[in-house]
């Protein structure tokens, strides 16, 4: 069958590519903007059969000129949540994707989408409802936006729309994300240089290192997709592991993997401070009041579609991420 991927040679795209290809799919219209050409590495081990721009692509999609899928993953977007032009953050964000929906709906082609946690901004709560929805900045409204478009529609649909409301994913093929990659990710490259990883010191009522969040290894958000995609159930659902954990433990998990690759003994959290493995900073005073300090995915809707497979713990996610980063270094 043809799939179309959008943001395919991205992040979470371009493992979605490589995960569609090992179950023999590889029809596969991939499109990005590769004007930040680094990201082409992503694709290297995929099989596609037609690249497309973004922008090229959006123009044959409002002529008519792009063929009938299957079904379309979008997953392009800009996910720098420190950038402040809310002109082209809509544009590329929510007028995209509102382009992409009403296309797949005259087609009547299914629609899975990438919305994001940061509609919640700081919570508490995390359950899909409008009243938990206040994001913090420019990025998340634009998720939120669409998000809304696809809430007011979601009875004249003809065909389904799944909107998927990522956590804290991180896992391989992200590098360039540069600063916006997963704290996983720069963990591994502080600790090899430095022997040392970075926390922030308390912060909103909790201890050193211990703000928690909700960290979702790629492979389980693309197993999500694939989920919908054979069993298709319009609405929005969060995409987490349904448990908070502490940046320590991400920490203290690439401390360990990395250590055990040179034949250490585990350390235990106390180990590693004494020890000055793990360290803390004071917290930015530019971050308080836009800051996550805790995130916690329900998973109530998810689980109610029918999706019941487990997700990795940091510990399982994190330690199999550092040996990937390892062979891909």
């Amino acid at each position: 069958m043809t799939v179309i991927v959008t943001g395919a040679a991205g992040f979470v795209g371009a493992n979605l590519v490589r995960r569609l290809n090992e179950h023999g799919e590889t029809d596969i219209v991939a499109v990005d903007n590769l004007t930040r050409a680094d990201k082409f590495r992503n694709l290297l081990d995929c099989e596609i059969a037609d690249y497309l721009d973004k922008e090229d692509f959006r123009a044959r999609v409002a002529r008519g000129a792009v063929a009938r899928p299957e079904i379309v993953f979008h997953q392009g977007a800009c996910s720098d949540t420190m950038e402040s032009n809310g002109r082209y953050m809509l544009d590329n964000n929510f007028r995209y994707s509102l382009e992409l929906l009403d296309w797949c709906q005259a087609q009547k082609v299914p629609f899975v989408y990438a919305s994001s946690a940061s509609v919640y901004g700081l919570g508490p709560a995390y359950a899909e409802a409008r009243q938990n929805e206040k994001p913090l900045n420019v990025y998340g409204y634009s998720k939120f936006l669409f998000d809304q478009i696809v809430r007011r529609r979601l009875r004249s649909f003809a065909a389904p729309v799944i909107g998927l409301r990522y956590f804290n994913v991180y896992g391989p093929r992200e590098a360039h994300k540069g600063r916006m990659a997963s704290v996983a990710f720069h963990h591994f490259h502080q600790f090899r240089a430095d022997g040392k990883v970075r926390l922030f010191e308390g912060s909103h009522g909790y201890a050193a290192g211990e703000q928690r969040r909700d960290f979702i290894h790629v492979d389980d958000a693309v197993a999500v997709n694939l989920f919908f995609a054979e069993r298709p159930a319009t609405g929005i659902y969060n995409v987490g592991t349904g448990r908070a954990q502490p940046f320590n433990d991400v920490a203290l998990t690439v401390v360990n993997a990395l250590r055990a690759r040179d034949g250490h003994a585990p350390l235990r959290l106390s180990e590693a401070i004494a020890q000055g493995r793990i360290e803390y900073m004071p917290f930015p005073e530019a971050l308080r009041g836009k800051y996550q300090a805790y995130t916690q995915a329900d998973l109530t809707q998810l689980r109610a579609a029918g999706y019941t497979r487990p997700m990795a713990s940091v510990e399982q996610g994190v330690a199999s991420y550092v040996d990937w980063l390892l062979g891909a270094s």
